[in-house]
């Protein structure tokens, strides 16, 4: 890969990327830095056909034959790299998120396609990383969750929960009847790092006690700052010495000094504005990866102090496809662990 053409712009990117040989190039120098290594027997003896843009493991037991596509996201994938790394620079850098049928008529795909090789992005932005946050080398943190989810006037009469009053007021439905394990919404819990200005956040099953507290202590550090609106499930903190807890009440304020969760409620106006205006709707069992996508977009957006660029992130999203694979049937929740929608 030369330095000098290494693109930094969509325009560059998908000229760069129009050469095959560019492309199976770009993503062998990320996945191997110190040349090929056969993803089946991990031997470094390996051979490369020019002609088919594979790769031959030399070694005397394997002999095997592998593209740069094996082991990585991309496996099985009848589409092109130079279709897939334009659809991984624009998912990484369009704010809002970019849907499936966009990257259909971008990039002549179906639809179907398109949202497979979406979700199949999604799972390489995930965070491998999982220290702790706050903590000595970190500063206070912020946590908060919310509810995604479908607008009241959006739904049909009959699944409203409230109807108008014809008082310019609202009144409980009389037809309204909420089916047995059902939810409303999703709920999300968030944690923000004020020192780091990293979040995590990923879908709950619930915003009760127990599962708020072990959140908190499952991804912050003994010793940190805790700030959380007046939500009951955060109380149980005032009583543990492990964290400093302090709480700001929305009905009377919403910022004292330090204490405030602004930060959070910051990433979650992203998620909702990407959910709601770019892929509108999103079953509960695939609302774990749209969070990921924004988190990722979130964790590395140009600050003052890191002024990451768009071919920044273009580049540490590609890093993160190898060693991660995902079938249309598991996405589809046909095999495996199924989740029920809420």
């Amino acid at each position: 890969m030369k330095e000098l053409e290494f693109p930094q712009s969509l325009l560059q990117a998908t000229r760069y990327f129009a050469d095959p040989d560019v492309c199976v190039e770009f993503v062998a120098s990320l996945r191997w830095m110190d040349g090929p290594i056969c993803p089946y027997c991990e031997g470094k003896a390996v051979s490369y056909l020019k002609t088919r843009r594979i790769f031959k493991c030399m070694a005397k037991e394997c002999h095997k034959q592998f593209s740069v596509k094996v082991g990585t996201i991309f496996e099985d994938s009848p589409i092109p790299l130079d279709k897939w790394l334009t659809a991984i620079w624009l998912i990484v850098n369009c704010k809002n998120g970019i849907s499936s049928y966009e990257i259909a008529r971008d990039l002549k795909v179906t639809q179907k396609s398109a949202w497979f090789m979406l979700h199949r992005i999604r799972l390489a932005l995930a965070n491998s990383s999982w220290f702790k946050m706050g903590g000595e080398e970190g500063g206070p943190v912020e946590v908060d969750e919310t509810f995604m989810g479908g607008k009241e006037q959006n739904k049909h009469v009959p699944n409203r929960r409230f109807i108008p009053d014809g008082k310019g007021g609202f009144m409980e439905n009389p037809n309204y009847k909420r089916r047995k394990g059902h939810q409303e919404k999703a709920p999300v819990v968030g944690i923000l790092d004020r020192e780091m200005r990293k979040v995590r956040a990923h879908v709950i099953p619930n915003v009760k006690r127990d599962v708020l507290i072990d959140a908190i202590l499952t991804n912050v550090d003994k010793g940190t700052t805790v700030y959380t609106d007046k939500h009951t499930g955060y109380k149980q903190l005032d009583a543990m010495t492990d964290f400093v807890h302090e709480s700001v009440n929305h009905v009377n304020e919403y910022v004292r000094g330090e204490v405030h969760t602004n930060g959070i409620e910051n990433f979650w106006s992203l998620l909702k504005r990407g959910i709601k205006g770019t892929y509108v709707a999103v079953e509960p069992f695939h609302l774990d990866a749209y969070v990921t996508e924004q988190v990722f977009r979130f964790n590395n957006r140009a600050t003052k102090d890191n002024p990451l660029t768009d071919a920044d992130r273009f580049v540490l999203a590609v890093s993160q496809t190898t060693g991660k694979r995902l079938t249309y049937a598991e996405l589809t929740g046909k095999v495996g662990e199924s989740v029920e929608p809420f």
